[in-house]
């Protein structure tokens, strides 16, 4: 079977990629090997302005680009290098046509040879404030749904599933399954097992891939599935993936939690058809599909394997 998509299939998911433009975004990048006023500085190469020392708790630097946002590059204590040499970049809200600036700043990070090993991630936050209970809940079950096969798609180790981005727990899903949360309480208790009206930063519900802790600490839906990468167009393609999902959820009336058969034959291939079904469709999207591609075994346009050749 061969993938194709049709005029209709293309028109259901126009809307996704029209909303998925509208939604704000951030991303934290971490990386090892270099100072932060060095990383700051390479950031202001790009974005203009000037960097300024904050310092605090996170002993941070500024970059204030010449629109006035600021990007802040931290320490974190996850990150294997000393401290003097760890640097998270955190961005300021992003839209989608900032993109291209972004990606920028990637290079020139990864030119002023700060680096990702072993021990970094990277986190993309969408904003919440456009979602509901109904919508997050729909995005809770369409993760699910594929998440073992998004798990190897992106090649999250072991040691970063057990600790990091752990997957979607169980007993959240059922209770969203069973109670079908109408209001943003009814989901706090979900998440939380009781009403959290004071969230707290390092809460331990954080660590999980699709973390909802944000969306009552910060206004935002985390997604924390990535390995550290200073690969441009791997960062653009891990955002792209992102607003596709927020997207679907936003758009969709309601959506299945019923996990996908993981099978590594024919992961390739399935792996694209949910990106096509996330409206990750034409040369805009080439190079995202290329990347989330990447890691799976097996043909993406055929699910068995091109079928041979009749011969006379």
């Amino acid at each position: 079977m061969c993938v194709f998509v049709t005029r209709t299939e293309h028109l259901e998911t126009e809307g996704e990629t029209t909303m998925m433009r509208t939604l704000t975004f951030g991303i934290e990048i971490e990386t090892v090997g270099q100072t932060r006023q060095t990383v700051a500085e390479a950031i202001r190469t790009v974005v203009g302005g000037r960097v300024e020392y904050a310092g605090g708790a996170y002993d941070a630097w500024h970059t204030v680009d010449a629109t006035g946002r600021v990007w802040k590059v931290v320490t974190d204590a996850s990150l294997s290098a000393s401290r003097d040499r760890q640097a998270e970049v955190v961005s300021p809200i992003l839209k989608y046509e900032d993109l291209e600036q972004l990606q920028e700043v990637v290079r020139a990070i990864r030119r002023a040879h700060a680096r990702a090993d072993h021990s970094c991630g990277i986190h993309v936050h969408v904003g919440s404030a456009t979602f509901d209970a109904r919508t997050i809940a729909n995005l809770v079950k369409i993760i699910h749904k594929q998440e073992p096969l998004i798990e190897q798609a992106l090649g999250i180790s072991q040691e970063r599933l057990t600790r990091w981005c752990r997957p979607i727990e169980q007993h959240f899903l059922q209770k969203i399954e069973q109670r079908r949360p109408q209001t943003m309480t009814e989901l706090n208790v979900a998440w939380y097992g009781y009403h959290n009206v004071a969230p707290t930063h390092y809460d331990g519900t954080r660590y999980h891939g699709l973390n909802l802790h944000n969306v009552w600490f910060r206004n935002t839906i985390e997604f924390r599935y990535f390995d550290g990468s200073l690969h441009a167009g791997q960062v653009k393609a891990y955002i792209q993936f992102v607003l596709a999902l927020a997207a679907k959820a936003l758009n969709a009336r309601a959506a299945s939690s019923k996990r996908r058969t993981y099978d590594p034959a024919t992961a390739r291939y399935d792996f694209r058809v949910f990106l096509l079904g996330l409206g990750l469709i034409g040369d805009e999207f080439k190079t995202a599909r290329h990347h989330l591609l990447a890691k799976l075994d097996g043909s993406s346009a055929w699910k068995h394997g091109r079928p041979a050749e009749r011969t006379a």
